[in-house]
């Protein structure tokens, strides 16, 4: 890989930094921990990962009660954040660890593996979006906008066997993993559509074949159901991840899964 690449792809996971600290990015510092952080990405990606979760315009405050960086979850509708788990010093370490990292693929698969990053919204006027799966967004499209790929061209693609494409891979647990690629290799998948905008259920309503046990399984049935439901790609990939976690833990109350109003 090229040094010009793997500083743009670098570029990518660095490129919000401030919401980690809650910053406006105007006034947000141009170096963290010695390596530089809040560049502008390139070719309209960041833009257009935006458009997949968030509407056009100005943005208006969706939760009056809410105002913070740290995003609500659709499981329950509360903070995502928990002071025990994510101590200042733990969650200063981490995105230390996250943002100075030097090799591209490294850190992709980072991204897909941190729990801190989940805590965080896209935007305090969307808090049950992902800052997480934002990122993730953008590494994809801008790595498909690369290789010279259209977005009118990509699709999600369904890999289960969980395997991970560099930059491509925008989930990924035990059982499956979900791309963005212009290239399908022979998987299931869906067309993302002609222009970037909150799609994510007409996608997933459409992927040729889902990787959820839907006929015998309550929970699959459960989450299958609310992803038919949801707009916003960063809120339901990281909906998938938040519910596969919970369904692992059976001292959860069932009646608390339902998608947040």
């Amino acid at each position: 890989m090229s040094d010009s690449r793997n500083r743009v792809l670098i570029k990518i996971y660095r490129h919000d930094a401030h919401k980690l600290n809650g910053q406006p990015h105007d006034c947000a510092p141009e170096t963290f921990a010695g390596v530089p952080v809040n560049q502008p990405v390139p070719r309209g990606a960041d833009g257009d990962a935006a458009a997949l979760s968030r509407p056009s315009g100005q943005p208006e405050q969706t939760v009056e009660t809410h105002e913070t960086h740290y995003r609500l979850s659709l499981i329950k509708g509360e903070s995502r954040y928990d002071p025990q788990q994510f101590t200042r010093h733990g969650v200063e370490s981490a995105v230390r660890e996250l943002l100075t990292e030097d090799d591209p693929e490294t850190m992709h698969r980072a991204w897909l593996e941190s729990d801190v990053v989940s805590a965080f919204n896209e935007s305090v006027y969307y808090p049950y979006t992902s800052l997480k799966y934002h990122t993730l967004l953008v590494a994809a499209l801008l790595d498909n906008y690369r290789a010279g790929h259209e977005f009118s061209e990509l699709r999600l693609v369904l890999n289960d066997t969980g395997e991970i494409v560099s930059h491509r891979t925008v989930y990924a647990d035990e059982g499956f993993a979900l791309r963005i690629d212009a290239d399908t290799r022979g998987q299931p998948s869906a067309r993302l559509g002609s222009r970037p905008w909150r799609s994510w259920a007409s996608v997933w309503n459409r992927l040729e074949t889902h990787p959820l046990d839907t006929d015998s399984d309550k929970y699959d049935m459960v989450l299958d159901a609310n992803l038919r439901r949801i707009g916003a790609w960063s809120t339901a990939l990281q909906y998938i991840e938040d519910f596969e976690k919970w369904s692992h833990n059976p001292n959860e109350p069932t009646e608390e899964i339902e998608l947040a109003k």
